[in-house]
């Protein structure tokens, strides 16, 4: 599963000061599909680059970007998403995405801002809870009334580019939550690293009830290790794979070393950690 060549792009990538959002994500799918090569990766950029193309140019405020999208990839392209797409791993790679037209909010979001960008548009992604949209035009600055000419407008990619009003965006929100009400800290431009983690996170949900994917949710949890920024409990869950697929050396090494970084704050939990380390060498037995 794991390849040389697309996680030491990934990490430099992940590194650099304007990262790459697409070639992320598509390092993401080589990492989880082998049959995804440098060739392929390429073939994907140059696709994205002629969709941009089939945009008009400079079409008017932000409402005139979101209407243009959604003509050009809901309507012509039949991007859009479905229930089942929850329950397949290839709406979470955007080299599968592009070809079936169908993945999850946020890769299909992916595709919306990389388009749209390189067709010149300001556009950025929108991560609200439980479903993630994008905004075209300047960020808000809060909920807001009704979009006016210069003002943000989301669009919903996963219903085929929908243009949402405040009370779409609120009523997405209550659904995510159970109520919660929308709020200025929703609505802000995510950034780009934030989004390839929270595509991992869906990758490693993914693979997480189905054991004979354990090599794909490793793969998922050692490519958000190589971000700048990620929660330190990933330690915890690759150490436990590793044990689950019989690396107990490795897997055993994890713990302790992750039992070291929260022994200060949780000397209860360090203590389980060393218990299950010994626990895997044991089995070496």
């Amino acid at each position: 599963m794991s390849g040389v060549w697309h996680r030491a792009r990934f990490a430099e990538e992940a590194r650099a000061p304007r990262p790459d959002l697409a070639l992320l994500c598509l390092l993401v799918g080589a990492e989880t599909d082998p049959g995804l090569d440098e060739d392929g990766i390429d073939a994907v950029q140059i696709e994205l680059d002629e969709l941009a193309g089939q945009l008009p140019y400079a079409p008017g405020g932000p409402r005139a970007w979101a209407r243009a999208a959604a003509d050009l990839l809901g309507e012509r392209c039949g991007f859009h998403g479905t229930p089942g797409d929850y329950g397949r791993l290839e709406a979470s790679q955007l080299h599968e995405v592009l070809r079936r037209r169908r993945g999850l909010p946020i890769m299909l979001s992916v595709i919306w801002m990389e388009v749209a960008r390189r067709a010149g548009a300001p556009v950025y992604g929108v991560a609200l809870p439980g479903h993630f949209v994008v905004g075209f035009g300047p960020p808000p600055t809060g909920p807001g009334a009704a979009p006016a000419a210069g003002d943000p407008v989301l669009a919903d990619p996963f219903d085929g580019g929908r243009l949402l009003s405040p009370a779409d965006a609120e009523l997405l929100v209550a659904e995510a939550t159970g109520g919660e009400p929308l709020s200025p800290a929703m609505l802000v431009p995510a950034d780009p690293l934030d989004i390839v983690l929270r595509i991992l996170n869906n990758i490693r949900a993914w693979a997480a009830p189905r054991p004979e994917q354990s090599d794909v949710q490793l793969a998922a949890v050692e490519l958000a290790l190589l971000l700048p920024s990620h929660p330190a409990r990933l330690r915890h869950e690759r150490a436990q794979l590793l044990v689950a697929r019989g690396d107990f050396v490795t897997g055993a090494a994890e713990l302790e070393e992750y039992a070291s970084v929260i022994a200060a704050m949780e000397p209860q939990g360090a203590d389980t950690l060393r218990r299950q380390a010994r626990a895997a060498r044991a089995r070496l037995n």
